[in-house]
């Protein structure tokens, strides 16, 4: 399988923004006299309300970064997401309160058009029940990142898949505007 070439530049994006996280600072080796090198600064934790405007593909980076998450029912952390939870923990990264469950984030956000769904926008889908009962984040193309099932991990999978595609219901906005 070949992936678009914009598929690969958000996938590499996404590795490199996982390295640079954690905290640490290249150093040059070996130190001279042998000094050991000094503790890094703290990394600052984010507070909702203090971070610049989010776009889209830093939000869907975020997702990304967590592929591999197990499924937890109710679960809102990296220790486990349900499909709403992973939501919720995504934006709350870059600083947006978006509401809990997969209901209350159908009705928030602006309607967007299937030809204009971007980065960071939600994807709704019917699964168990009539109406919206799962939620995933779009990550570009056709594809999208989600907390599937109980016997899944967070993954990235395709819109137009049989299964996705006829369970599709519509997509929201939910990133503000700059």
């Amino acid at each position: 399988m070949r992936l678009p070439a914009f598929a690969c530049l958000l996938l590499a994006s996404a590795c490199l923004t996982g390295c640079a996280t954690t905290g640490g600072i290249p150093e040059p080796f070996p130190r001279p006299g042998g000094r050991p090198a000094p503790a890094p600064a703290p990394v600052p934790v984010a507070t909702t309300g203090t971070h610049a405007p989010a776009d889209g593909y830093a939000i869907a980076g975020t997702a990304l970064a967590l592929r591999g998450a197990p499924y937890r029912d109710g679960g809102a952390d990296p220790r486990g997401f349900d499909c709403s939870g992973l939501v919720e923990y995504v934006f709350s990264q870059h600083g947006i309160a978006v509401p809990r469950t997969v209901t209350e984030l159908y009705e928030a956000g602006a309607e967007v058009k299937p030809n204009d769904i971007q980065a960071g926008d939600l994807l709704f889908f019917t699964t168990t029940a009539p109406g919206p009962s799962h939620v995933a984040m779009a990550i570009g193309g056709d594809e999208f990142v989600h907390a599937p099932s109980t016997s899944g991990v967070v993954r990235v999978e395709r819109l137009s898949g049989g299964y996705w595609g006829r369970r599709f219901m519509g997509a929201k906005r939910v990133i503000p505007n700059p």
